[in-house]
């Protein structure tokens, strides 16, 4: 299973769309967003495949209007960070701006743990855990997103032109 990733939207329509095709034409099977959403409408553009999104530091005041977006839209709301069963792993999601959302989730024993906020992408491990951010698509000096494949643990970083 590939699970396309991407963070730190931020509003973006027009670059998360074109961000979303990418991971579609990689073999997504599934879209999970690291937070920083920012309004509903990105829900709905990352609804076209099986969605899971977290709340980042940017959505506090759109909270109540992510949730119902989740609802509309099919999405997969796992508020403010979570761990999913995906392919055969354990996959947790938050969006990395605090520490207790961190530390809860990694007591979830995930097999990876995505996160976003820091607009940087990077993929290490800790110990049995494979650390994945994707980048951001707004305020970074080059905007990404990540194909995971879940069975030869293979992630590539997509590079998403600055177009809008």
């Amino acid at each position: 299973m590939r699970i396309g990733i991407l963070s730190d939207t931020h509003n973006q329509l027009e670059r998360t769309r074109r961000a979303v095709e990418s991971l579609i034409q990689e073999g997504a099977e599934v879209l999970i967003h690291c937070g920083d959403l920012s309004q509903s409408e990105i829900v709905r553009i990352c609804s076209v495949e099986p969605c899971y999104f977290v709340f980042g530091n940017h959505d506090s005041d759109n909270v109540p209007a992510l949730r119902e977006a989740a609802e509309e839209f099919g999405a997969m709301c796992l508020e403010w960070g979570g761990v999913v069963e995906l392919g055969g792993k354990r996959v947790g999601v938050t969006h990395g701006h605090m520490r207790i959302d961190m530390k809860r989730v990694l007591a979830g024993q995930p097999d990876y743990l995505l996160f976003g906020h820091s607009h940087v992408a990077d993929d290490c491990r800790d110990g049995t855990i494979r650390r994945i951010n994707p980048g951001a698509l707004h305020r970074a000096d080059e905007f990404t997103v990540a194909v995971l494949d879940l069975e030869s643990d293979e992630l590539r970083f997509i590079r998403i032109e600055p177009r809008d």
